[in-house]
């Protein structure tokens, strides 16, 4: 298996047509205390999974804050089918809707695995407002800012 793409978004849904629907991709968070929970953010992985592929498959997520700490980790099953006939594959949408725990300013990282293996990592900056790191900016009110 291969993952096509992955990242962090608002929203995302396949249609009833089997499309792949996202919405507002993002890569860095500004969050107005720390230690906070950014509620509900949405991971999409788009894997192409070939003929060989077929068959139960775990993937694995973990969150791990800047100095590689593992704040939540979870793995499931995925049932690959066969592919259509004359295909060299299976395009299969993974979308996961999650709460992440923010600790510290820095770089985040979602680890992917596939059947025990670290596939990608994908990141996500998480910052401070302005005026605490001091520059002259007023800090938001309490709570996630964007």
């Amino acid at each position: 298996m291969h993952i096509q793409f992955a990242l962090f978004a608002d929203a995302a849904n396949v249609s009833q047509e089997g499309k792949l629907n996202i919405l507002g991709v993002f890569d860095a968070l500004q969050v107005a205390v720390l230690p906070s929970l950014h509620p509900r953010a949405i991971f999409v992985l788009r894997v192409k999974a070939t003929p060989e592929d077929e068959g139960e498959h775990e993937v694995g997520l973990a969150w791990l804050n800047p100095q590689d700490t593992v704040l939540w980790s979870s793995t499931g099953n995925l049932a690959v089918g066969p592919a259509p006939e004359g295909s060299d594959g299976v395009d299969i949408p993974l979308i996961a809707a999650l709460d992440l725990p923010l600790d510290q300013p820095g770089r985040y990282r979602m680890a992917v695995t596939f059947d025990g293996d670290d596939v990608a990592r994908i990141p996500l900056h998480v910052s401070l407002p302005l005026m605490q790191s001091g520059f002259p900016f007023p800090a938001p009110p309490a709570g996630l800012v964007s």
